[in-house]
């Protein structure tokens, strides 16, 4: 059994062609929702901006 994750439910409005590409992106790596592209691309994103550091006080 899957172990439970730290998840929340939001909303997001987005334009035709940014849910088209999300699809896009989630078939490409087997994701099962939109969600878990989102997740990934801000993962990189703060990752990028933040020079790989996780925490600010470290």
């Amino acid at each position: 059994m899957r172990q439970k994750k730290n998840l929340r439910r939001i909303s997001v409005l987005v334009t035709a062609q940014t849910a088209h590409n999300l699809d896009k992106l989630a078939d490409m790596c087997g994701y099962g929702d939109k969600g878990r592209v989102i997740d990934k691309l801000v993962r990189e994103k703060m990752l990028e901006l933040n020079g790989g550091k996780r925490h600010e006080d470290e």
